[in-house]
């Protein structure tokens, strides 16, 4: 049976990923992602509406070296530590998260922060609603068995 397109994204949502811990890791890194950039990737600005279609080349290596420039004029820490990649040499899915919203992004929490940026390959789900549906389904369901 085929995975739907959200139970394909939450999966790789939810794999494995290595973070770029130093600053030197996510220069290689950006390298090696400028190096097999093309015209296949989608850029998901987490918290707004999951783009229905790729962005073209030039605009993929742009937005890696404006988001660069954020994540080190806004993380001001001499570790990186906020980019996930899930393979560094093929890289297919990659979080990146908001220097200004980290929570407890490197401890336990019930909600823990979502990334503010992911691209990958497959098409973005709207995640708050995928991982956190609301409430007030979880109450309907409660209501059957009182």
């Amino acid at each position: 049976m085929e995975m739907s397109i959200e139970e394909a994204y939450l999966s790789a949502f939810k794999g494995n990923f290595t973070s770029t811990m130093r600053w030197h890791d996510l220069d290689a890194f950006w390298l090696t992602l400028k190096s097999r950039a093309d015209d296949h990737w989608y850029i998901y600005a987490v918290g707004e509406e999951p783009p229905e279609a790729t962005v073209d080349q030039q605009y993929f290596l742009n937005f890696i070296d404006k988001v660069d420039e954020l994540l080190r004029k806004e993380h001001d820490e001499d570790y990186c530590g906020i980019v996930y990649i899930d393979n560094k040499e093929s890289p297919e899915f990659i979080k990146i998260f908001d220097p200004n919203n980290l929570g407890v992004s490197c401890g336990f929490s019930e909600k823990p922060p979502l990334p503010g940026w992911i691209l990958s390959r497959i098409q973005p789900v709207e995640l708050e609603a995928a991982l956190y549906p609301p409430k007030n389904r979880q109450r309907w369901w409660q209501q059957l068995f009182t």
